[in-house]
């Protein structure tokens, strides 16, 4: 099979050869620990992986992207405010001001590249004069927003062995939290609902003019967009909340790309999820990820409540792969009964942290391996 062939026939409950090898990937700080512990210097840590556990380059979650770019333009200019005790005070692309440790400078905060614990000062939307000029950044013909050759891009799509993946894209909750703050976001939901209401409108519109160009040239294997929106054990949000604000772009978003043919609907969302997964199933959606552990998500107990409904990635517990041993062992047991019922790859619940030794990523990575096939 393809890359993939496998990946879809996998989170679809078919017939996978073997499931695709994704253990998951380290942040910077996670790197440079590895370093200490025998990790070679120099080499790409998958590369490094896939050829000390000599496992086929196939094996993993190969993939293409159209890139398109749903985020603002422009962004706001990114600059050091205030630099005193051992912290920054800066302004992100976002146009946030927030405190963050001088380990770090403000090009961390463009992406996901390690743990940046952050203080929030003050959010780009505060009030309606802030969402009209924030509208403004979000031109669906912006120079930019397309890459120069997307149509060249769409055309060679349409003979892959790699999965397209229309990604980089924010739920509903995940966009009007980066705009207004979270606690700024959660008064207005109770103080000026109709405000939020709109800019969820606004979104839902904005996102959904994007999907309706690309399908008319290409169709995607998988939508998948962020929304992270739960606690340890509870969602942000009431469910009566994720459905006025959220649920009317999931099933907007949802019916654009299932009507055009693509198989794959998924949301990623760090902590319990439990209460959101069925408000995610009415609109269409078929996998999510992470499946954080410590958060409560009982891999298990998904299943038995949703059948085969909703596919997961993730769900192997960050806390186990750290303990190593037999700890790791029994985490790999625990879920193994839904690798082998189909619609779940399975890797670490999130970015790998740095108590995850490079001895012990290695054998958990070789166990894996095995759990999926490829050994």
């Amino acid at each position: 099979m393809t890359p993939r062939q496998r990946f879809i026939e996998t989170m679809t409950f078919g017939h996978p050869d073997k499931i695709p090898f994704t253990p998951g990937w380290p942040r910077e700080s996670t790197l440079e620990v590895w370093r200490t512990q025998g990790m070679p210097k120099g080499v790409d840590w998958n590369t490094c992986v896939l050829e000390t556990l000599d496992l086929d380059p196939a094996c993993g979650d190969s993939r293409i992207w159209l890139e398109a770019d749903f985020r603002m333009m422009p962004h706001f200019e990114e600059k050091v405010l205030e630099h005193r005790d051992g912290h920054y005070v800066v302004q992100d692309w976002k146009g946030n001001v927030c405190e963050i440790s001088d380990t770090f400078d403000v090009t961390y905060l463009r992406e996901a590249r390690d743990f940046v614990t952050r203080r929030w000062i003050k959010c780009p939307v505060e009030n309606r004069d802030d969402w009209e000029a924030m509208k403004a950044r979000y031109d669906i013909d912006t120079p930019g927003r397309w890459p120069a050759d997307f149509l060249e891009r769409c055309r060679k799509a349409k003979n892959r062995d790699a999965m397209l993946g229309c990604g980089g894209i924010a739920g509903p909750f995940w966009q009007l939290r980066e705009w207004c703050g979270f606690e700024g976001l959660c008064f207005m939901m109770v103080e000026q609902p109709e405000l939020v209401d709109e800019m969820a409108a606004f979104w839902n519109d904005f996102v959904a003019g994007i999907l309706k160009r690309i399908v008319q040239h290409v169709v995607p294997d998988e939508l998948h967009f962020n929304e992270d929106m739960a606690y340890k054990a509870k969602a942000m949000i009431s469910p009566a909340m994720t459905r006025r604000f959220c649920k009317p772009s999931y099933d907007n978003w949802s019916k654009i790309v299932r009507d055009a043919g693509v198989p794959l609907v998924g949301v990623d969302s760090d902590g319990f999820v439990g209460e959101l997964i069925p408000i995610w199933l009415e609109s269409g959606l078929n996998f999510c990820d992470p499946m954080e552990v410590a958060a409560h998500n009982d891999i298990n107990e998904f299943r038995r409540l949703y059948g085969r409904k909703m596919a997961y990635r993730g769900g192997i517990d960050k806390r186990a792969m750290a303990r190593g041993g037999e700890t790791l062992r029994a985490e790999l047991k625990r879920i193994e009964p839904v690798v082998r019922d189909g619609g779940f790859i399975p890797g670490c619940d999130h970015a790998v942290p740095s108590d995850v030794s490079w001895p012990d990523y290695l054998d958990y990575a070789r166990q894996l391996a095995i759990m999926t096939g490829w050994k």
